[in-house]
């Protein structure tokens, strides 16, 4: 198969990509008390200098207590880290690459390194003003990221973090409007937030939403177990502001729901209309979870990727432990540079290079 598909440009509202490979959104916790340092700005911009079509950021949190779990995880918010972010997409753009800043709030999760004198913010004990401040918080960072310059935004709604928590039934235990028996009903949390941060920065600026069946707290677990219950829970969100559907899996080509092969991204291409963005080991043969237990993992050939690419089931592929362990992957895989591409080492989730 050839690698045309993957490097074809692609072109959404105010979004042009010199091809269809994304930088996946992975944490670093190496900000300096929440403030992006020149090691952070490095980082970035070697993946923009060797041709990574977009890069969405680690996870970036909104002001409000607990929005993060590690101290090191960057702020999007106050003027310090601002100007952190301001040299970063300056550097990604200088090397001629495209950014959006991945927008978090970690919710009701726990890490050895939580600050043990907040309490996490849970969804079932938050208030209604506690509710209305997140949101407002969230489009305040939208904003932020229009005005330092970044090309489009995701947010992150996925991995069992405040957004996703709000969608599951275990931990969306309201029994206000903000709760409910129903997928649709508990996304309304996610849907005002897509509104408010859409406010915040027009409708010509990129939005994307990055979601998962899975839970960090339960592998197995599913919100829509059918087609009907995908449809009710994208199209809101659709119709709320969203563009681009960023669908994490841990392995992209396992099929989303029986009697077809159409994976999470391609189901919600169908569903919504909208781009959809592919992840899940791509490039590896093992998993993320093997990464985290401090196993590496083999390259793997691109082959069944490229098949449901050129038959548009996707529009994005996002690549994320690749491009730790080689920031030169794009490159190499674009000049057929295949046998120079590194196995992955786990020992590339700590270090920034």
């Amino acid at each position: 198969m050839s690698l045309d598909t993957l490097f074809t440009p692609f072109t959404y509202k105010n979004l042009t990509l010199n091809n269809r490979l994304v930088m996946a959104p992975m944490t670093r916790a190496q900000s300096d008390n929440g403030v992006p340092t020149k090691e952070i700005e490095d980082y970035y911009a070697r993946r923009a200098a060797s041709e990574v079509g977009l890069i969405l950021s680690e996870g970036t949190v909104i002001n409000r207590p607990a929005s993060k779990n590690m101290q090191n995880i960057p702020d999007f918010y106050g003027s310090e880290a601002l100007q952190g972010w301001k040299n970063v997409i300056d550097a990604v753009h200088q090397n001629g690459g495209k950014m959006g800043p991945q927008i978090w709030h970690v919710g009701d999760t726990r890490s050895s390194d939580t600050y043990p004198e907040i309490p996490m913010e849970k969804v079932s004990d938050m208030t209604l003003e506690d509710i209305q401040d997140t949101i407002a918080q969230f489009a305040a960072s939208a904003k932020s990221a229009k005005d330092l310059g970044f090309d489009c935004l995701e947010i992150h709604g996925a991995h069992g973090y405040l957004i996703d928590q709000f969608f599951w039934e275990v931990t969306n235990t309201r029994t206000d409007e903000y709760g409910g028996k129903t997928l649709k009903e508990r996304s309304k949390f996610a849907i005002d937030v897509i509104k408010a941060m859409r406010a915040a920065v027009g409708e010509d600026f990129t939005i994307i939403i990055r979601l998962s069946q899975w839970k960090q707290q339960d592998y197995k677990t599913r919100l829509a177990t059918s087609p009907s219950e995908m449809e009710e829970w994208l199209l809101p969100m659709k119709e709320a502001g969203a563009d681009i559907f960023h669908c994490s899996q841990r392995r992209f080509w396992e099929p989303e729901f029986e009697g077809s092969d159409l994976n999470f991204a391609g189901w919600a291409k169908k569903i919504t209309g909208q781009p959809t963005i592919t992840v899940g080991s791509v490039g590896l043969k093992g998993d993320f979870m093997s990464a985290f237990a401090g196993e590496g993992s083999e390259k793997s050939d691109l082959l069944e990727l490229l098949r449901r690419l050129e038959r548009q089931d996707f529009d994005l592929v996002a690549v994320g432990r690749a491009l730790l362990s080689d920031p030169q992957w794009v490159k190499k895989i674009k000049e057929g540079r295949t046998n120079e591409i590194a196995d992955f080492s786990a020992q590339s989730l700590g270090i920034l290079y």
